[in-house]
């Protein structure tokens, strides 16, 4: 039973180091990081908008899926430079509140994603004839709204019995950004009912969700099998594995990262995963359906061209 209960208007964290000199090697390595996933997925979004061979329902998942990537890293990665550049690893006791509930909000609307994604794609590939039917513009639109909603409603409940906990005497958080874990060590109470549908939760979303997900590929990969030639399959396949190694990466950091125990002694495992799910897997997202890509890199071409042409300007004659 936890004592000493207290108002917490602020908590530390702890960080990934204390060395200078690391601190700054972090920063560099971030920042360009940061920097690269918000032009990557700021460049999906504006092609799958601007070029008409885009606007296919695949390419309004994914560019909807790149506004919850920018999210996704934006909530975490900005603070972790400022405390890195700074050292200062002060972060309020609101924001850091509002920081958690929007790192699991926006994390549980990407494995949602990642069903509809896969969903789509079991379509188009298993049944093209009924495809364009089914999956049209106002049931698309549905698909997104309710991956939004649907994880916002299911993380209102937990925070809102989490809000009602005090707070220990303790301000400190073994961690880069506020997590669950570290923050659920701090309250007060018997938290232990709590904890398990935390852990319930976690694993019901992540386990659920990759089954689905799991079953549209391997029907995917079922029906590519029986096509005929080569050609068929290869350019079959294409257009589904950019999917699957993005949902690799996605599942396996979260998987060993909310499933795993979260014990003292592990805490340094537990931040070097969180920089794979928050930092490294939005990094690669954009890149692994850029380069695998034949439509996105041809409208990347084409508007390369057109703003050739806007600076050039009109040859003259």
């Amino acid at each position: 039973m936890k004592s000493n209960e207290t108002r917490i208007s602020e908590f530390v964290l702890l960080g990934l180091t204390d060395v200078r000199k690391l601190q700054l090697l972090f920063f560099v390595i971030l920042f360009f990081s940061y920097l690269l996933t918000i032009m990557g997925n700021f460049m999906i979004i504006l092609l799958a908008n601007i070029d008409r061979r885009l606007h296919t329902p695949m390419y309004f998942f994914l560019w909807n899926f790149s506004i919850m990537e920018i999210g996704y890293t934006t909530i975490i990665t900005p603070q972790t430079l400022s405390h890195l550049l700074m050292g200062n690893k002060n972060i309020s006791y609101v924001g850091c509140i509002i920081q958690c509930f929007l790192y699991f909000y926006l994390g549980t609307t990407e494995v949602f994603f990642f069903v509809v994604m896969s969903y789509d794609r079991y379509l188009a590939i298993c049944n093209p004839l009924r495809y364009p039917s089914i999956m049209h513009k106002h049931l698309c639109t549905l698909l997104v709204f309710c991956c939004w909603i649907g994880s916002f409603l299911i993380h209102i409940g937990p925070f809102t019995v989490f809000l009602q906990f005090p707070m220990c005497d303790s301000n400190i958080l073994d961690h880069f950004f506020c997590d669950s874990a570290p923050l659920l060590h701090l309250l007060c109470g018997d938290t232990r009912l709590l904890e398990f549908f935390v852990s319930l939760l976690a694993v019901v979303l992540l386990f659920g969700t990759l089954f689905i997900s799991m079953v549209s590929y391997i029907n995917i990969i079922r029906t590519i099998l029986k096509i005929p030639t080569a050609t068929g399959r290869k350019k079959a396949f294409s257009t589904c594995a950019s999917h699957f190694m993005v949902v690799s990466i996605a599942y396996g950091s979260s998987l060993f990262l909310y499933i795993s125990p979260t014990h003292t002694n592990q805490m340094e495992f537990a931040k070097r995963l969180a920089i794979l799910n928050t930092i490294v897997s939005p990094l690669l997202t954009p890149f692994i359906f850029s380069l695998r890509n034949q439509q996105i890199q041809e409208a990347f071409k084409g508007l390369l061209k057109q703003v050739a042409g806007i600076i050039n300007g009109p040859r003259k004659t």
